[in-house]
């Protein structure tokens, strides 16, 4: 049987196809609601990524091109699609990588282990035609759309002109016809989301508010929805659409509102990322209310399905242990997540373990590049919190800087410094040592990526 390929046409009809999958891979848009497809290995190339659907994934971030080894162990862990492909334009630009790296050294690594199972190829955060060009041409089927650059993060707070101004602004910039449009469409509406959620438009300042806040980077989506058509010439692809990057959680009426906005326009996306309550730092676990966290998410999971049915992104998502049985439950098969920086810390640690030395002078070049390296992340890190690296044994080292939580966000966010410009005392490059010491003890690699991630992928299949 051949894989059934799955393209965006009349996903209405398929509102309520939510398959599980397990020894079937179950379609999600298949064109008889009960039927199965199931993908047979021999009849696919298991060296081209594929799109994964409506089905739960994983995305594991690899900066170093020698992790997927390891994630693919992590992947049998539980029952989430592996996206093993995965980089930012940002990532890439910090870590000297190009696309066509990334997709190749994964390939590589998948045609070595022998899987013969489906992955996705995620072209992470996409903020230009140019980048969604390159990332097209290098073979990645998953594109992730950035409009964070068109949120207004100051809506919420605008006085009245102020809100009148910008709004008038919003349709000066061709977002919307016009006001008489954004009202025509949305004002005074009431929509039955599921049996527990019902959602209106009455409010028109808080309708204003969420056009002017999520207006321009929906219509940015839409044309960067466009290029991507564009630069796959024809072949089937899948897109996500990110609003995490705001300044405030996504309420559900804006998900409500950029979810209908989407579809308006025939962006038809997989998966869409919000911003959550509470606070989702790089590398360390969920701070916040786990009671207001999971109803707020079943409210943005019930709007997933209504509006699409797309999946619920969590992005920054890796380590956050406290949530992940939240997480599995409430979204079921409409998730997906993004981990990166959680990998690069487990290198670290093979080289932690295996050249210590080497691990002392990367950590006192982190702490050096911090301040300059934190200024694009939202993290709580204090370097004065941390113990002299110097003053500490190997293990101490490892468990101060690997384990804890300010230690760990600071090797985190330096990682382009330190792969990019870092070097020894004798001027060896840090990326060179790190390279070779991965390569001769590449089972202690794999064997530490299988325990941290595949920990991470249980607790999301099974909590």
């Amino acid at each position: 049987m051949r894989m059934i390929s799955f393209t965006f046409i009349n996903l209405d009809r398929f509102r309520n196809c939510e398959k599980t999958w397990g020894k079937f891979f179950y379609c999600p848009y298949c064109l008889v609601h009960d039927k199965i497809a199931t993908v047979e290995p021999q009849t696919r190339n298991s060296l081209a990524p594929s799109l994964l659907g409506l089905h739960p994934s994983f995305g594991f971030g690899d900066r170093l091109g020698l992790a997927t080894p390891g994630h693919i162990l992590a992947t049998q862990s539980g029952q989430l699609l592996p996206v093993f492909a995965q980089q930012s334009v940002r990532e890439m630009d910090r870590t000297n990588r190009t696309p066509l790296e990334v997709m190749s050294t994964a390939q590589e690594a998948i045609r070595t282990s022998g899987w013969q199972g489906i992955w996705g190829a995620d072209a992470d955060h996409l903020k230009t035609e140019t980048d969604v060009i390159n990332l097209a041409n290098a073979g990645f089927t998953f594109f992730t759309i950035d409009p964070s650059e068109f949120v207004n993060n100051a809506a919420d707070n605008l006085v009245q002109n102020q809100l009148k101004k910008a709004l008038d602004e919003v349709v000066k910039s061709q977002a919307f016809e016009s006001i008489g449009q954004i009202e025509d469409l949305y004002l005074g509406k009431g929509i039955e989301v599921s049996n527990d959620l019902t959602l209106d438009f009455k409010d028109r300042e808080k309708l204003y508010r969420a056009v002017v806040k999520y207006g321009r980077a929906i219509a940015y989506a839409e044309k960067m929805s466009g290029w991507i058509t564009e630069a796959t010439s024809g072949a089937d692809f899948e897109i996500e659409v990110s609003v995490d990057e705001t300044d405030t959680p996504t309420t559900p009426i804006e998900h409500l509102f950029i979810g209908m906005e989407l579809k308006r326009r025939e962006v038809q996306c997989v998966s869409l990322a919000p911003r959550f309550v509470g606070q989702f730092e790089k590398a360390i676990d969920y701070k916040g209310d786990l009671g207001l966290f999971e109803s707020t998410l079943a409210q943005h999971v019930a709007i997933a399905r209504w509006c699409g049915p797309y999946k619920i992104s969590v992005h920054s998502g890796s380590d956050k242990f406290s949530i992940y049985p939240i997480i599995g439950r409430v979204c079921g098969n409409l998730l997906h997540v993004k981990t990166a920086g959680t990998s690069y810390l487990e290198a670290l640690r093979v080289v932690a373990r295996r050249n210590p030395e080497a691990f002392l002078e990367i950590i006192k070049f982190s702490l050096e590049s911090f301040d300059t390296d934190r200024a694009t992340y939202h993290i709580s890190a204090d370097p004065n919190r941390v113990d002299n690296p110097e003053n500490l044994n190997h293990k101490e080292r490892e468990a101060e800087f690997l384990d804890l939580d300010d230690g760990r966000q600071i090797m985190h966010v330096t990682f382009g410094s330190v792969l990019a410009i870092g070097k020894m005392p004798d001027s060896q490059p840090f990326k060179e040592i790190i390279l070779e010491t991965l390569s001769t003890n590449s089972d202690l690699h794999n064997q530490l990526l299988n325990e941290h991630l595949g920990h991470h992928i249980r607790l999301l299949s099974y909590g």
